[in-house]
């Protein structure tokens, strides 16, 4: 199983719709609004680096209204 952290700016005000599209994609397990720099903070899960890749740089970043993606991946061997 491979984890990453996705950090996604968006337009301004439309924060909520994009966190709602982002919750319905598969292997998003989490996505909370933050202050700062970031809008919203995404917990993916997937089988393998390639499904969690897809999912971020097919999915998330191509949601309407997202500006750009900074990711987080996780040290397997640290979990």
């Amino acid at each position: 199983m491979e984890i990453a952290f996705v950090l996604v700016k968006c337009k301004t005000a439309h924060e909520m719709d994009v966190m709602r599209e982002i919750l319905k994609i598969d292997g998003v397990k989490e996505a909370h609004g933050t202050f700062g720099m970031y809008d919203i903070f995404v917990k993916v899960v997937g089988a393998n680096h390639k499904a969690v890749s897809d999912i971020i740089t097919k999915q998330i970043r191509q949601t309407k209204n997202v500006v750009s993606t900074t990711t987080l991946s996780t040290i397997p061997e640290q979990g």
